[in-house]
Parts: C-alpha cells; sequence; structure tokens
C-alpha cells in the first residue's frame, strides 16, 4: 500500500493515477473537510479528465483518510512555501509531515518527497530530523525525492508522459521505486541523487522564469518606443535558433513564481541574472497598472470602479489562483488606495476578492475598462461582449482592433 501525503494539486491526481494502476492507495490531509469531500465522491477542485480518473479509482478501492498509515511507503506531496523575507525555504509542512510518518511507518520504508525543495534540503533538515528520532538512515527509513512535474490544466496527461527523476542514496532501492511509478508513468524515469534531483526541478522553473523575463523586459522596452513587442518576438522567432516566450501581466503558481527563490535565498551572491529575472516578472503588475492608467487618462475616465479584471487564476482553463498575477494586480491597487476594481473569472467560482462578479454579463455591464489578464477559451468565445469596451489585452488574443497591448 502507498500512502499519500497531501491531496492538493499534486498529491491528490498522484494517487488517483497509482490507484487507477490496481495499487493499494490511501490519501492522507489534515483538512478534514477536503477528505470528506473525496470520501462522498466529490472532487475539491477542477481539472479536465480528472473526474474520469476520480470515479476510476474509487471503483479500485482507493481510501482517503486524515490519519497517517501503517505502511512500506510513503509520498509526500505537502506544500513548500518560501519566506518572503529571506527567500529561503520554508521547510515546516514537509518536517510535520517526515514526523508522523516515522510515527506509523513500518521498519524499512521509503520516503518520497515530491514536493519541490531546494537543493540541500534533504540534508540540511530532513535527514536531521530523522537521525534525532534514533532512526538510521537506509536500514530504518529510505529517504527519496522524486518532485513532481505536472501543471494545473494538463495534469493527467502529464503524469503519464512527462520524463520523472528519482533522486537515492541508494540505487537499488530507487530502481525498485522507478519501477513503482512505471506503473502509469510512460516516459523515461532516472535514477539519480538526491541533490542532482533536487537542484533539477528548480533548475526547470528557474529556466521559465528567466526567459519569460526577457519577453516581459522585451514588452517594456517596446513600449517606451510605440513598437509591437508581438510582431518583434514573431519575427524573431523565424530564426532556427530562437525561440522568445510571449510576454504577460506577472508569473504566477506555485513552481516558477516561487522556486528561483530558493535559489535566490540559498546563493544570494551568485544569482544575479536569476534575482534580475525575478524582480522583472514581479514588476509586471504594477507595469499593467500603469498601462489602465494611459487608457483611464485617455478616455478621462476617473473612477477606478469602471475597472474589470478578466481572470483571477494564474493560467489560462484552471480554477488555481495560487500566486496570480491577478492576485499580485490587486494587492499593487490596494497600496496605492486604489479600491474598488472589479473582478470575474469563469473557473473561480468561489469569492475570494472584494468586487468579484459571478456573472459575466453582470461583470460586463458594470465596467468601461476591461482588462484580459488571463486567455480562458471562456474570453475567446465571448469576444463580442468585450469589443465595444476600452480592452487592455495583456495575454494578445483579442482578435479585433482599437486593443491596447502590454
Amino acid at each position: 500500500m502507498i500512502n499519500i501525503i497531501g491531496l492538493g494539486y499534486i498529491g491528490l491526481p498522484t494517487a488517483l493515477m497509482f490507484a487507477k494502476s490496481g495499487i493499494k492507495v490511501v490519501g492522507t490531509d489534515y483538512d478534514a473537510n477536503l477528505v470528506n469531500s473525496l470520501q462522498d465522491g466529490k472532487l475539491t477542485f477542477e481539472e479536465e479528465g480528472l473526474e474520469e480518473l476520480f470515479k476510476e479509482s474509487l471503483s479500485n478501492g482507493v481510501e482517503f483518510s486524515t490519519e497517517y498509515q501503517k505502511t512500506h511507503t510513503y509520498i509526500l506531496a505537502v506544500p513548500t512555501p518560501f519566506i518572503k523575507e529571506s527567500k529561503k525555504l520554508d521547510p515546516k509542512y514537509v518536517i510535520s509531515a517526515v514526523n508522523s510518518v516515522l510515527d506509523v511507518c513500518e521498519k524499512g520504508a521509503v520516503m518520497i518527497i515530491e514536493s519541490t525543495i531546494s537543493p540541500g534540503t534533504t540534508d540540511k533538515y530532513i535527514r536531521p530530523e530523522i537521525e534525532k528520532r534514533g532512526y538510521v538512515i537506509g536500514e530504518d527509513v529510505h529517504v527519496m525525492h522524486a518532485p513532481e512535474r505536472i501543471i494545473p490544466g494538463n495534469m493527467i496527461y502529464e503524469l503519464e508522459n512527462n520524463a520523472r527523476t528519482i533522486g537515492t542514496d541508494d540505487p537499488e532501492v530507487g530502481n525498485k521505486i522507478k519501477g513503482l511509478y512505471s506503473n502509469f508513468c510512460k516516459a523515461e524515469i532516472i535514477v539519480t541523487d538526491i541533490r542532482s534531483a533536487e537542484m533539477s526541478k528548480v533548475v526547470e522553473n528557474t529556466y521559465r522564469d528567466i526567459n519569460i523575463a526577457f519577453a516581459n523586459e522585451l514588452a517594456k522596452i517596446s513600449r517606451t518606443d510605440n513598437m509591437d513587442v508581438y510582431e518583434i518576438i514573431r519575427t524573431a522567432n523565424m530564426h532556427p535558433r530562437v525561440n522568445i516566450m510571449q510576454p504577460g501581466p506577472g508569473v504566477g503558481g506555485h513552481c516558477i513564481s516561487v522556486d528561483p527563490w530558493f535559489l535566490v535565498g540559498d546563493y544570494p551572491d551568485l544569482t544575479n541574472l536569476i534575482l534580475t529575472a525575478r524582480k522583472i516578472n514581479d514588476s509586471m503588475p504594477r507595469h499593467v497598472l500603469g498601462r489602465i492608467r494611459d487608457i483611464m487618462r485617455k478616455h478621462d475616465i476617473k473612477d477606478i470602479s469602471k475597472v474589470g479584471l478578466y481572470g483571477l487564476a494564474y493560467k489560462e482553463n484552471v480554477d488555481d489562483t495560487r500566486e496570480s498575477p491577478t492576485l499580485q494586480l490587486l494587492e499593487r491597487m490596494d497600496d496605492h488606495l486604489a479600491f474598488g476594481v472589479k473582478v470575474f473569472d469563469p473557473f473561480v467560482k468561489e469569492r475570494i476578492v472584494d468586487h468579484q462578479f459571478m456573472n459575466f454579463e453582470d461583470f460586463m455591464n458594470e465596467i468601461e475598462i476591461v482588462v484580459v489578464m488571463v486567455g480562458h477559451d471562456h474570453i475567446k468565445n465571448n469576444m463580442d461582449f468585450i469589443k465595444d469596451k476600452h480592452v487592455l489585452d495583456t495575454k494578445n488574443i483579442c482578435t479585433f482592433d482599437s486593443v491596447y497591448k502590454l
């Protein structure tokens, strides 16, 4: 049996994939409401293909509990936030989960950490936590790091088709865990050392963050001299060795907007490029705020409540709002005493901010300026509703003229 700890965006789909493969799975989470919902057959977030996978896994006997199970294999998929002041990883959730596993696990149990952690976390926090309990690592318990590589909106496909990395002290045990993941993962699974596994995951997201920052800096440069950044990128990308990403209103999610800070926090004297990229991407909500101000001035609109932000999620066609650029923008507005801006997102079913509308038409009727923060398919299919407004399109999806861009 596998006990999967943490039933959020990573843990739950992973648990369901193992259960679908015929493996006995118990998912554990401290949130009793979440566990009760899953026990009642109700999913806690939306994801393409997840409903079907959930039903199949239920028929295969997947269970959910608030209690850690006595077993041989554990997968930890708990939150790993960073401390905003120091930019370092906050390991408290991982440490708590590790101790809870140690309270119940069988001798020789394997503890696999899927949560993204900064390089050296296993050596700095996890090994000492285990050793101070009197356990011998490699005998009483095995520690591994198998970082997740999936993204909301495409989780099921990526669980099956993305390559995986398993970091381990013991290649023999690592290969056994490789066989476990091979029950559903069709792609290559690499067995390596733990530090390499820790670093590789953080580096993947840092690479993307840096490339997004380049596109965002190009957008700022182009804005100062009235150039079309999208045409510039399109033309430059015709070169066979150039692949510039698209600019946007900021970077959100729990990966790209967080993981690079781990490196900045741990290696402050060596991360000049990474820090600059983070600053550029974190500055984009402020840039959007400046563009809103320009449009309001041009059209003599003095009431901020006439501005509507379309999209609360951090990316297209999901309900995940973690670190979303819209929430970052609302925070900037709050800093400037700009209260009353309207907000709508068709995927976010609960009210999480002030002045959030649950009906699209009501939202549109209340505003004169619509800021497209997320390129949901919903807005692409409803262009007729927005074309008569003043539109700031931060995602370059609008198909009509007279649109303001970044």
